[in-house]
This record gives C-alpha cells, structure tokens and sequence, in this order.
C-alpha cells in the first residue's frame, strides 16, 4: 500500500463508525451495514478523495446509494433480513433525532427498524438521514433522485407511519432514561471512563456549536475532562428529552439534551450558546 493509499484509508476509517450506523439504521442488519460500508470504501478506493471537498458527506451519499439499492433489491426478492433479535453493534472499539417527537427518537432500536421496514426504500432513507442523523433534505434529494422538496415529503409520509407505531409506555420510559442519565452524571463527575463508555451508544454523536464527536470511546473521553462541569449539572428535561441542565447561581448555562437507543444514549446534543439556552425550556428534575 502506498503513503497515499495508507493516508486515505486512515481518512475512511475516522468516518467508519457514523456511515456503519446509518447503514444499519437503514438496513436493520449488522452484517448488511458492513457490506455497505465496505463498498462505499471501495468506491472512495477507485475515486480517491482529491476532488472530493466534502469527504464525510460524499461517503454518506455513497452508503446512502448502496442501502438504496439493498433495499430495493429486498424489496423486489420480498426478503426479510431485519435482524430482530440483534441489537445495534456494540463493539468498544467503533469508534440525530425527530424534534417534535421525543418518544420517536428514545424509541431508535430494533422495534424502530422493525416499523421502518414497511415504509417504502425511499422513504426509509429520507427518515433516517434526515431525522436520525440530520442530513440536510439537499443531500438527501441527491441520494433518492429526487428534488428536496420532495425528499421532504418523503421523510414527512415516514414520519407520520412511525409516529403512529405503538409508543412505549411514556413513565416507564422516563423512569428508565433517569437511570441512565444519572449514572452517565456519576461517572462524569468521577471521570470514570470505563462506566461512561457502557451508558453510551457504540455509535453515539455528541453535537454542539463547535461540530461533531462519535463514537463511544472519543465521547466519554471529552466527558471525563467535565468533571468540574458534571458537578454542577442536574438532571432535567431539555424541550422535553431527558437530560442535564447546568446550573451557576441559579442560573441555566448549559443543557444536554439526550436521545436513547435501547437505554443507551445515542445523541447528546449540548447547547452553550447563551440566547440559544433561554429559548430551551428546561425543567430541573
């Protein structure tokens, strides 16, 4: 392999653990993620990246295409290969949510890919890249071959079918989140690395102002340099999701917000910005 081949495959794998969670989000199937993965490497092998300005999206639009194409392959076969009994991956070393429906989004795991396997390919795809990982409706248009507008409209028909899948029972949801939350704060505030890395998400993204953290292992690494933070943090509910509000004199300075895939959290979205903050409605729990 040459200096070039080795920078460019060192490049793919920093994006590895995003594109393998979408890729599993839209095909409900660890070992068909992979493949997904793996040929939108192959393609980034035969391209290079020198005339690409944007590498994570143009491999997200990549794997978006292959996951298309798995999709409506199964279709046509009328195959079944959603793993119910599989959860999302959880290798320690692999190293994002519909705002208007809280439920929706702790709800991402396998009873979500379950419902998501009745909507049609295209829909799909529209919902997971737009509401589980935030992919502009642009993007998603170009993946779909179709206009952003309808895109939207794509996504808007996916959403409406999931929100009208059985919800979870909403206290014993809450109740479960608290757990999490409070033990994701206590090892926070000790800096235990260890115990951060099990109440997060393999794939977790954590989102502020500043850009983008994944994976497990990055996120609780920046989380144990906040032990002076996490002592000051309680747990709150941020526009309704479970989270961490916190607080200097009284005051909300900061919130997390989080969004779960079976009892894991998947998504932490923090919010420091100081008008940004006092537009959130928080609720100290």
């Amino acid at each position: 392999m040459t200096t070039d081949d080795d920078f460019l495959a060192r490049r793919f794998e920093t994006h590895r653990p995003r594109l393998r969670a979408v890729a599993h989000r839209m095909l409900g199937s660890a070992s068909e993620a992979e493949d997904a993965v793996q040929e939108a490497w192959f393609r980034l092998n035969r391209t290079g990246a020198a005339d690409i300005d944007n590498l994570a999206g143009w491999l997200t639009t990549v794997v978006g295409r292959v996951c298309l194409d798995m999709l409506r392959t199964r279709t046509t076969r009328a195959e079944q290969p959603l793993e119910p009994e599989a959860p999302i991956p959880t290798d320690s070393t692999d190293v994002p949510d519909p705002e208007q429906d809280v439920l929706l989004a702790d709800s991402v795991g396998v009873a979500l890919l379950v419902v998501l396997d009745t909507l049609t390919p295209a829909e799909r795809l529209a919902f997971v890249l737009h509401d589980l990982f935030a992919v502009p409706f642009e993007e998603v248009g170009e993946v779909v071959g179709r206009t952003p507008a309808a895109a939207r409209q794509l996504a808007s028909r996916a959403r409406r079918r999931v929100q009208g899948a059985p919800a979870p029972d909403a206290d014993e949801v809450r109740r479960r989140q608290r757990e999490v939350v409070d033990a994701f704060l206590a090892a926070a505030r000790e800096g235990d690395f260890e115990a951060l890395v099990d109440v997060l998400d393999p794939d977790v993204v954590a989102r502020t102002e500043a850009g983008v953290t994944a994976g497990a292992l990055a996120v609780a690494k920046g989380a144990t340099r906040f032990a002076a933070i996490a002592r000051i943090a309680r747990p709150a509910l941020v526009d309704g999701r479970t989270g961490l509000a916190v607080l200097i004199d009284g005051r909300v300075e900061r919130t997390l917000a989080f969004t779960f895939v079976q009892m894991r959290i998947a998504v932490i979205d923090i919010v420091t910005e100081h008008a940004r903050v006092a537009e959130s409605e928080v609720e100290i729990l």
